[in-house]
């Protein structure tokens, strides 16, 4: 991998991680087009780069997760963390090979992008206004809601807002929830995928991939620039669906998604 491809790649990162639209969809068409996606390395970066992504929202949330005398808030995050690890391990292989062919994530990315225009249609009647408020029950329930994101494509932020919306929370307070979830997922996602999985046929480890070369220096930079655009982006898309809901959101994923399936269908 090129060093404008890890800058362009951890931009995307950075862009879309918080975003409903599939922050690893993005990532997938990106190396595909560069012809680089079935690289090992590659493969590690697009998943450790998410470090930067979690460090956003530890910055812009720091009262939050440095208040260590709300107890509960951390509880609930743990509960709801546990769905996405148990099914995360049990289907690794099957999300492995999802993850090389842009062809049914582009397709996944239009239907998710269809159920987003009409999200707000199904649930009119929110009661829960603020994090505080979320109970343990919604907190995991949620946490099962955000494993639909295990299909590239359909995005950990919008399967996770829509699991909150369903537990009758506003679409903010879902977003906002989805963000500080988004802290223990990723973390164990790229714990996981740097010191625990294995890449390539000569099944090297993570952290191995990352001693090569000039890999560390792309892995650094990559954080970076994931962590400064996610920032941007995390209160970006705040003001947005405060103020649009969530169609912007679903117009784009529809075209996005037609367009990749278009070009990559065509390259077959």
């Amino acid at each position: 991998m090129e060093f404008y491809q890890a800058i362009i790649i951890a931009i995307i990162e950075g862009l879309t991680e918080y975003l409903p639209v599939s922050s690893t969809a993005h990532m997938i068409f990106t190396s595909s087009y560069y012809g680089i996606q079935d690289d090992p390395f590659v493969k590690l970066f697009q998943v450790s780069i998410q470090f930067g992504a979690i460090l956003a929202v530890v910055a812009l949330y720091w009262k939050k997760f440095f208040d260590f005398t709300k107890l509960n808030f951390f509880l609930k995050l743990a509960c709801a963390v546990v769905p996405a690890l148990v099914l995360g391990k049990l289907l690794d292989d099957p999300i492995d090979e999802m993850l090389g062919s842009p062809i049914p994530i582009a397709i996944v990315l239009i239907i998710g992008g269809v159920l987003l225009l009409f999200i707000e249609n199904l649930f009119t009647k929110p009661e829960v206004f603020k994090e505080e408020d979320i109970t343990i029950k919604k907190a995991v329930t949620i946490g099962f809601w955000q494993c639909l994101a295990m299909m590239p494509g359909t995005s950990r932020s919008a399967a996770s807002i829509i699991g909150g919306m369903q537990q009758k929370l506003t679409r903010e307070a879902a977003a906002e929830f989805s963000f500080f979830l988004a802290v223990p997922t990723m973390l164990a996602v790229t714990v996981y995928s740097v010191f625990l999985k294995e890449y390539g046929t000569a099944e090297i480890k993570g952290y191995k991939l990352l001693m090569e070369a000039d890999n560390l220096k792309l892995f650094l930079i990559g954080n970076v620039i994931a962590f400064v655009v996610a920032i941007i982006a995390i209160k970006g898309f705040i003001g947005i669906i405060k103020k649009y809901g969530f169609k912007p959101w679903g117009w784009y994923r529809i075209v996005a998604g037609t367009i990749l399936l278009a070009y990559f269908y065509n390259k077959q």
